[in-house]
């Protein structure tokens, strides 16, 4: 029985990615185009279209949870709908973990690589929801100055990438920099995975024998100030506050 349940969430899992993708392409080439011309204004789109992810990104999630594709529960998901002018930082376990956050998020603008620029299942709805991409510095805070000075959040994951199970994480100092020079909080979840799935040395197909069960805990927030207040400088206190962050942005064994 245990093998014909891990025969179905491999399909399962084929299914409701191909729902995504075929998803995307129907945003990308039909709805945004839609928004574009019926909305002129900047800001009024990006919030429209981010408004629209977060409806798509949750019946997303709510496919992988009816296919039996996956199981998870998100503890603290009002804390995370009343946030403004804040950063939100999360362990970076699995390939949905963006994904199960945004969907909670009626706004949320998203610092994104350059290979998310590229994919043209993705690009347009980056472009189109007014993401920001990780490239030159100054630019990049400037724009983040920009979207805080608005009351929004901002998604990283400080990791940059996937863990590797088993491999020490390392965090890059990127939303530390943002945080200290913005001056901006930051507010930290916990994910975690078990079975793990969907990790970054894994194919989609390779599920494990019991079904994933993904629990997304929002934490409290990190306040800035102090870090600011106790360093010399800012490149100081953005060392400080990332090393504090490398201890507390990763869940413990009692808090799994």
């Amino acid at each position: 029985m245990s093998k014909l349940g891990q025969y179905w969430r491999v399909f399962a899992t084929g299914f409701c990615f191909t729902t995504f993708g075929l998803g995307g392409l129907v945003l990308s080439f039909i709805i945004l185009p839609s928004i574009a011309i019926t909305t002129p204004n900047t800001i009024e789109r990006e919030l429209k279209v981010q408004r629209l992810i977060r409806f798509s990104f949750n019946t997303f999630c709510q496919i992988m949870k009816f296919t039996g594709a996956i199981d998870y529960r998100i503890d603290g998901a009002e804390l995370l709908r009343e946030d403004r002018n804040c950063i939100i930082v999360a362990n970076h376990p699995s390939l949905i973990d963006y994904v199960l956050i945004a969907s909670q998020l009626p706004q949320c603008d998203c610092l994104v690589k350059a290979a998310i620029w590229e994919n043209p299942f993705m690009k347009r709805i980056v472009k189109a929801a007014g993401y920001i991409p990780n490239q030159a510095p100054d630019d990049l805070l400037e724009r983040c100055e920009e979207r805080f000075s608005r009351g929004n959040v901002l998604l990283v994951f400080p990791e940059g990438t996937r863990t590797t199970p088993g491999i020490e994480p390392s965090l890059q100092r990127g939303a530390a920099q943002i945080a200290t020079r913005t001056q901006t909080d930051l507010r930290v979840i916990h994910i975690t995975v078990s079975p793990t799935f969907l990790t970054k040395e894994k194919k989609w197909y390779q599920v494990p024998a019991t079904k994933p069960f993904f629990h997304i805990a929002v934490k409290g927030k990190i306040e800035v100030a102090p870090f600011i207040e106790n360093a010399n400088n800012l490149t100081s206190a953005a060392r400080r506050l990332n090393h504090h962050l490398a201890h507390t942005i990763f869940p413990s064994e009692e808090n799994i």
